[in-house]
């Protein structure tokens, strides 16, 4: 069986935020665009972080128990963040997905970001590979 690299099933006109943006203007967003998390990045477009769905909800908790303005994205954000190469291996990101809590990683190409893979996405390659298999 072919090795198909990430770079042929990533997401490549991502949805991106910059640590300053509103987190409101964020949650609009995500919840607009209907996806869990996108990548935070500076103005050179290198990954400082993501949001996701998770980080959003310590708004809730935040302003309900400690009366807290809601602030921007960088008070959010999560800053430990994995990232692969694109031309890792679907199978290696499949493996990833298996034995982690991530949906989403963030593909990184000379410190910029140029596409992310979610779980949805090796889906996608895996009924690829199937078709494939049928012609």
């Amino acid at each position: 069986m072919e090795k198909m690299s990430v770079r042929e099933f990533m997401a490549k006109d991502l949805i991106l935020f910059k640590p300053s943006d509103d987190i409101y203007k964020a949650i609009d967003t995500l919840v607009q665009a209907e996806i869990s998390g996108a990548p935070v990045v500076d103005e050179e477009g290198k990954l400082v972080g993501i949001i996701s769905q998770k980080d959003c909800l310590r708004i809730l908790a935040n302003g309900v128990f400690h009366d807290a303005p809601a602030g921007d994205v960088s008070q959010y954000m999560t800053e430990a963040v994995m990232t692969i190469d694109p031309e890792m291996d679907i199978f290696t990101v499949t493996d990833i997905f298996l034995n982690t809590v991530y949906r989403r990683l963030p593909i990184v190409e000379n410190n910029i970001v140029v596409g992310q893979v979610s779980r949805r996405d090796i889906l996608r390659a895996i009924q690829h590979m199937s078709d494939s298999s049928k012609s």
